[in-house]
């Protein structure tokens, strides 16, 4: 196989129209293989653009619907058809990032395939109740045939795929577990690539609120009912002492802020700019973080800050942040209760001082996750198995 310089490199994701944690890990492949063309199912310039210009994204068939304002979710039935019509021919690798179709494109046998698994299809597989409960509310329950149908469907398809690529890797042992258990296919665990230095380096003229300089506690996340945003929720409204300070947007934006409309110990500040989010990172308390997720970059990166995380106890988060007797960097709870999550912060605040005095084990283990950290690991992947990088 050729060496990078000459390697024909294609790069694929699902959906490039806004940024969070996967599009962040398409950045990043791409930084290291700048000369690679990027494929992907459906393309926003607006929110995509500056990172990944136009000129280098091949969109499917299914861009001119939302061109015409079509919602993608009315779209999804067709994901597995129009991801399955790429052409791969005149590449020599590609690497496909997936949390639901990405891995199902259909390469030559002299094309290698690397798929980076986020996870497999989770409204198909271990989330379909739930998202049937999300979803489908009022009215709308008349679709749940309509749904199940389409959800079958997309199951079979996502078993019969995950044979394409020659190499599977998963962004945790979580994720290497649910493939092994939906998919029956081992893979080899490569965790994303987290901006640790972005962190590392305190913005310069930092003009933070002196009152606020670690006098509050943190959450930057999508706020969606998965991301169990409402539980922090409930939690800091029976501790009207102590701040709480959301960053982010999503469906459920709304609704907790009615909730919490009297409680001004809880804020939120809606979308913000990376530069907001590092310095609020940096100057927290602590991270809190109370959902379950396969990876979490979030929490590395309040690390990164040698900030403390209380974590819910169960997924990917379990995997970078510690909590032993030796080695702190977090707390944990058990179960996703406010009463749980509330007695965390108790035990956080009791050995704050404690937790924050090594900071080297802060920088440490947080670089585990780094970009270098990633990069390094791809290529001896890609090595193993004949590609020159």
């Amino acid at each position: 196989m050729e060496k990078q310089s000459e390697l024909k490199v294609a790069i694929v994701a699902e959906l490039l129209t806004k940024m969070g944690g996967a599009e962040r890990v398409v950045e990043q492949i791409y930084k290291i293989f700048p000369q690679a063309d990027i494929f992907t199912l459906l393309y926003n310039e607006k929110e995509c653009g500056e990172i990944f210009p136009e000129h280098k994204v091949k969109t499917s068939f299914l861009q001119k619907y939302i061109n015409f304002g079509i919602p993608k979710q009315f779209l999804i039935s067709q994901f597995p058809q129009a991801i399955e019509s790429f052409n791969f021919d005149e590449y020599d690798l590609v690497i496909s990032s997936s949390s639901a179709f990405a891995h199902g494109i259909i390469t030559a046998t002299n094309v290698f395939h690397l798929s980076y698994i986020h996870a497999p299809m989770r409204y198909a597989w271990d989330y379909t109740h739930q998202y049937q409960k999300e979803k489908l509310t009022s009215w709308k329950k008349i679709l749940t045939p309509f749904l199940w149908s389409t959800l079958k469907n997309l199951r079979i398809w996502d078993y019969c795929a995950r044979d394409r690529a020659d190499v599977i890797c998963a962004n945790s042992k979580t994720t290497a577990r649910r493939i092994e258990k939906f998919w029956r296919k081992d893979s080899i665990v490569l965790y994303p690539p987290v901006n640790t230095k972005r962190f590392n380096k305190k913005l310069e003229n930092n003009s933070f609120d002196t009152n606020l300089k670690n006098n509050f506690y943190c959450i930057v996340s999508m706020i969606e009912p998965f991301k169990n945003i409402k539980l922090a929720v409930q939690a800091f409204q029976n501790m009207p002492d102590k701040k709480l300070i959301i960053i982010g947007d999503g469906s459920q934006k709304t609704e907790l802020e009615k909730l919490s409309q009297n409680n001004k110990n809880i804020i939120f500040l809606g979308r913000q700019p990376d530069s907001v989010v590092t310095q609020h990172m940096q100057n927290c308390k602590a991270f809190i973080f109370p959902g379950l997720e396969d990876f979490g970059i979030t929490p590395v990166e309040a690390n990164a800050c040698e900030k403390p995380v209380i974590f819910y106890n169960k997924g990917g988060v379990t995997e970078t942040i510690l909590d032993t007797e030796k080695e702190q960097t977090g707390i944990k709870f058990e179960e996703q209760t406010p009463e749980f999550l509330q007695k965390a912060v108790e035990k956080l605040e009791k050995n704050y001082k404690n937790i924050i005095s090594n900071n080297e084990l802060f920088k440490t283990q947080s670089e585990k996750f780094s970009e270098e950290a990633f990069e390094k690991n791809l290529k001896n992947i890609l090595t193993q198995n004949g590609i020159i990088v």
